[in-house]
């Protein structure tokens, strides 16, 4: 890293490193080979096949997985500048956040979920973990990607709303400053996009919006009526929304940890709440606007209305792996032995994208299994 890093950041020098030791790199940090895994592993490239809120290549325009964390990511790594902190590891934790999503969004997720009850449930934050340390395979000495351990305990311990994971695979409270500038990142990322694609879509309308706060002060901002280009104005709106809560996130986490005085890594991690965060004023604006997406959007019936066929898709599919294993691709059949057959059953299908999944169910003789 040639930024210069604060006391209570983390650098190469003070990090607990790697499962499977590996030689430095000549010119790549690493962190930076983290984060470069991360891309390159055949699981980021998926996110592009699966739901963020609408299915992908139902409009070329919206949001899937993959461009979200390209999003979170950019996002993340300007706040982590600003706090002098590790940027290749935020952006690294940020890339991953999302791995371990089933096809289907969240929908699919609650299917798997109850289909695992009896065999430890699914959850994605556990299952981006799974993915980095076991299923991912591109080395011949190791299984998964051997990531960094401080990139690894930012996704275990990745929070939000509408995250909050059950970790048990680590000591630490809490995850380094990078890993919750991840939690922040995609808190603003998912609220703000996820509004301007509602409204490009139609099913948000500006008129629904006037008493949702932190959007008319964005409105206000960039003096919406001035703009005549609908398009425009909702992109405008979005990305003001997003450049108030950066801005307050940066202001309120200096006095977060001006406040406790951080010396060390180690406070970060005996801290259990989230030192980088945004101000109470901020958080009640962004948490109606998170309400407003709840009722008006997430729950709409033209986004709800595929439920029932979800949960049929992915039973179909849990019933005919677990019954015919030999139809996953052989590097999860080895797995079955060691992980159980319902738990690596439940791996291949929450790797697929949801196309892979349709294509599964209407034409299985035709379908490359190569995950």
């Amino acid at each position: 890293m040639s930024e210069e890093l604060t006391c209570y950041a983390v650098a190469e020098t003070r990090s607990r490193g790697r499962r499977f030791a590996e030689k430095p790199h000549p010119y790549r940090s690493d962190f930076d080979r983290d984060r470069d895994r991360i891309i390159h592993c055949s699981a980021f490239r998926r996110l592009e096949g699966k739901t963020q809120v609408f299915t992908p290549g139902l409009d070329d325009y919206y949001r899937t997985r993959l461009t979200h964390s390209i999003e979170v990511a950019q996002i993340g790594r300007t706040i982590a500048k600003e706090l002098q902190l590790n940027i290749n590891l935020t952006e690294a934790i940020c890339l991953a956040h999302d791995l371990g999503h089933s096809p289907f969004g969240h929908a699919g997720e609650k299917v798997l979920d109850r289909l695992m009850a009896e065999f430890g449930g699914f959850e994605h934050n556990r299952q981006a973990l799974r993915i980095v340390d076991l299923l991912e395979h591109p080395y011949p000495d190791f299984a998964g990607l051997n990531l960094m351990y401080e990139t690894r305990l930012g996704l275990a311990k990745h929070r939000s709303p509408y995250d909050n994971p059950q970790d048990d695979t680590f000591a630490e409270l809490n995850c380094s400053l990078e890993g919750q500038v991840a939690d922040i990142a995609d808190r603003i990322a998912v609220n703000s996009h996820d509004l301007e694609d509602g409204m490009r879509a139609g099913l948000i309308r500006s008129e629904q919006l006037k008493n949702v706060e932190i959007f008319t002060e964005a409105q206000s901002r960039i003096n919406a009526k001035a703009i005549k280009d609908p398009t425009v104005q909702k992109t405008r709106t979005a990305k003001t929304i997003i450049d108030i809560l950066v801005s307050d996130c940066i202001d309120a986490s200096k006095k977060n940890i001006a406040g406790v005085n951080l010396k060390t890594v180690d406070e970060v991690y005996r801290h259990s709440e989230n030192l980088i965060a945004i101000s109470t004023e901020n958080n009640t604006k962004l948490a109606a606007l998170e309400k407003f997406l709840m009722q008006n959007f997430y729950q709409h019936k033209l986004v709800t209305q595929t439920a029932k066929q979800i949960e049929s898709w992915l039973e179909q599919l849990f019933e005919k792996f677990c019954r015919r294993g030999e139809l996953m691709p052989g590097y999860f059949q080895q797995l079955i032995n060691q992980e159980g057959l319902q738990r690596t059953v439940c791996d291949y299908i929450a790797g697929m994208t949801d196309r892979f999944c349709l294509k599964w169910l209407k034409n299985p003789a035709e379908t490359v299994n190569n995950l």
